[in-house]
């Protein structure tokens, strides 16, 4: 870049500079207190200034940037973008299904282990793939897997574990990795809503064979739309990037070629030897790479992660001590051992014989002007995508069925699941709120709880 346009770009930058402080430079103020949002600064704007004035339209020097920078935050060998964490769910459960995995690959009709508690996007991929969910139960107050129920969910053609940290709150990681370490099963970590949490100092995503993430604008870093996956495994790094990258055999990155020393010197499939590498595909892909103006505003995010987490954390313990004198009605978020949350929201149960539901609760909240969410699916079990689909499944340690048998004695084997249905939902810790809309919150929950104690 020569000085002159280093010169140009600086012009403006200054003038967006002027821009940003004048629109959005003053303290924020909240009418409606929303559960979830974006914390952007000029240097988010600044970089993707940058990246439009590079005039690159898909992935580049800032995506190359942020993926290494990621994947140093996290501690992990490689880190790929893309442009969904939904994407990344089905780039790491279609990795498995690769042949290149030989016997360890997932085949149509072999079961993976997760919960019916959770967004949609973690149970999707196996179903997209042809695979069997088996759903084992939760535990309210982590509101993660019940790792004691695992084991007798396990058959001979249980092949893989895939599950979520609930909120921000890691399942107890140890007593998974036991269990797949026993049936040898693959791990995939689905950390979409716990960037940034630890359990015994390690971070979430890191532990098993896959992690991925979320970088949707109400996740602990965003960028816009966006996601990554990670791994330690080279073969599975090369698989992911594969499907991730139209199912293409070649990992040139864009805009370059022969970055393997083999483009016109393979045979691969039934295709002439010498076949361009750069048009061999391996795998039935799909393109889901980000761009670079998203992976602009990561960089700058990922500088101000670890500010961004001591926030929720410090937002989560307030409400904690805020709402503490509540819990003869209501349940609040209760730690996984080990672990150390990177708080996505704040979670809240009534409890059973409370004067009150949860849904009065939260109507209460949203008519004064506090923003609440579900446990996003309750029980997918009982959702639309489930029920009116005739899906092969199975109930804990339970026989292969349809969805469409499904009856209410089925919803009872997941007793736990039904509960968070029902008197589950959560509100705001992101890094926007302070003291003041916390206090709003609380006054909120307490005035409604003392009428209805009343």
């Amino acid at each position: 870049m020569t000085d002159k346009e280093i010169e140009l770009r600086n012009k403006v930058k200054e003038a967006a500079k002027e821009y940003f402080e004048a629109v959005y430079g003053g303290e924020r103020k909240f009418d409606y207190i929303p559960a979830s949002g974006k914390f952007l600064g000029f240097e988010e704007l600044a970089n993707m200034i940058d990246a439009s004035l590079d005039m690159w339209l898909t992935s580049g020097r800032f995506n190359r940037e942020f993926e290494s920078k990621f994947a140093g935050y996290l501690g992990v060998k490689y880190a790929l973008s893309v442009n969904s964490g939904s994407s990344a769910n089905l780039l790491a459960l279609s990795a498995l299904t690769s042949y290149k995995l030989g016997e360890r690959a997932l085949k149509r009709g072999d079961e993976v282990i997760t919960v019916a508690a959770g967004f949609p996007t973690t149970v999707n991929p196996v179903i997209q793939n042809g695979l069997v969910p088996v759903f084992v139960d939760c535990k309210a107050g982590t509101y993660n897997i019940d790792a004691d129920k695992i084991e007798e969910a396990i058959s001979p053609k249980t092949k893989a574990v895939f599950i979520a940290h609930t909120l921000g709150n890691m399942f107890d990681m140890a007593r998974v990795k036991e269990l797949c370490s026993k049936y040898n099963l693959w791990l995939v970590e689905d950390s979409c809503d716990a960037l940034g949490a630890q359990y015994n100092g390690k971070k979430a995503g890191t532990i098993g064979d896959i992690g991925t993430f979320s970088f949707y604008p109400a996740h602990h870093l965003t960028t816009g739309e966006g996601g990554a996956v990670v791994t330690n495994n080279n073969d599975l790094y090369k698989i992911v990037m594969s499907f991730r990258d139209w199912g293409r055999d070649c990992c040139c990155p864009p805009g370059k070629d022969g970055v393997c020393g083999k483009r016109f010197s393979q045979q691969l499939g039934k295709l002439p030897f010498g076949y361009d590498h750069k048009y061999t595909y391996s795998h039935i892909g799909y393109n889901l790479k980000i761009t670079d103006w998203q992976a602009a505003i990561g960089c700058a995010q990922i500088d101000r992660l670890d500010g961004f987490l001591k926030i929720r954390e410090k937002n989560a313990k307030y409400l904690t001590e805020k709402l503490s004198d509540l819990t003869k009605y209501l349940i609040l978020p209760e730690i996984e051992k080990n672990c150390k949350p990177s708080w996505f929201g704040y979670l809240i149960s009534v409890k059973e014989g409370a004067p009150f539901s949860k849904q009065e609760l939260v109507e209460y909240l949203e008519k004064n002007n506090i923003g609440t969410r579900q446990l996003f699916a309750g029980n997918i079990l009982r959702q639309p995508l489930i029920v009116e689909n005739d899906i092969p499944l199975r109930i804990g340690s339970g026989a292969l069925m349809y969805s469409k048998q499904l009856s209410e004695e089925d919803y009872k084997l997941l007793p736990d699941t039904e509960f968070i249905m029902n008197n589950t939902f959560w509100v705001g810790v992101f890094p926007a709120l302070g003291e003041s809309e916390l206090d709003r919150t609380s006054d909120v929950i307490h005035d409604f709880v003392n009428k209805k104690a009343l």
